[in-house]
C-alpha cells in the first residue's frame, strides 16, 4: 500500500515534466492544478493520497523513511501540496517534450514558438491506445502545462485533462534524483 502511494502521487505529477525544452536543469517544484478522469475531479483523491503518504512517513522509524525517500528518489513533498522534482542538464537540453512512461512512444508531433510548446501524442502498445494534446508555457521561472488525453483499452475509453504549474527553485536539485531516473524506474514490466 505505500509504494502504491508513492507511485501514484509520483505518477500524478508526471504531466507537468512535458515542458522540457525550455526548462532550466535543477530543482522544480511542481502544483497540480486541475486533475481530471472520466470528467470527475481527482484532487480530493490527490489531496488523500498525498496525505496518506506524509502520515506514514510520519510514523516510520527514521532508517524505514530513509528507505522510502531512497524509492521516491528523493522527492519531497511541500507543505503546499507540491512537489519536487529534478530536470537533469541532458532532459533540459532535449528538443522534445518527455512523455509519461505509460505512453510508450515519442511524440508524433510538437512545435515551439517564443515561451509556448504545443504537441501531440498518438500511441499504440501492449493493447493501448493513448492519444492526447498540450500547452506548456514559459514565463520566467514558471512552466504552466495543459494537457488532454484518451486512453483505449480493454478496459474501455478514458479521458483525462491536467493543468500544472512548475517553479525553478535553483541548480541545486539537493539530492533528488532527475526524472528521468524515477520515470525508468516507474515504468511496468510485462510479465514473463
Amino acid at each position: 500500500m505505500k509504494k502504491f502511494a508513492v507511485i501514484l502521487v509520483s505518477l500524478l505529477a508526471m504531466p507537468a515534466v512535458y515542458a522540457g525544452p525550455f526548462m532550466k536543469p535543477g530543482l522544480w517544484e511542481v502544483h497540480l492544478g486541475k486533475q481530471v478522469m472520466d470528467g470527475k475531479d481527482m484532487a480530493p483523491q490527490m489531496a488523500a493520497a498525498q496525505a496518506m503518504l506524509q502520515e506514514q512517513m510520519a510514523k516510520m522509524s527514521p532508517a524505514q523513511r530513509k528507505q522510502m525517500e531512497q524509492m521516491m528518489g528523493g522527492q519531497t513533498m511541500s507543505g503546499a501540496g507540491g512537489q519536487r522534482i529534478c530536470i537533469s542538464p541532458e532532459m533540459a537540453a532535449q528538443d522534445k517534450p518527455m512523455m509519461p512512461p505509460e505512453a510508450k512512444c515519442e511524440p508524433s508531433k510538437f512545435e515551439r514558438s517564443g515561451n509556448t510548446l504545443t504537441f501531440e501524442l498518438n500511441c499504440n502498445a501492449d493493447g493501448r491506445t493513448i492519444a492526447g494534446r498540450g500547452t506548456s508555457v514559459t514565463s520566467g521561472d514558471l512552466v504552466t502545462s495543459n494537457m488532454d488525453m484518451t486512453t483505449t483499452d480493454a478496459r474501455g475509453r478514458h479521458t483525462m485533462q491536467s493543468e500544472s504549474q512548475m517553479k525553478y527553485l535553483g541548480a541545486d536539485c539537493q539530492g533528488v534524483k532527475p526524472v528521468e531516473q524515477l520515470m525508468k524506474s516507474m515504468q511496468v514490466r510485462p510479465k514473463q
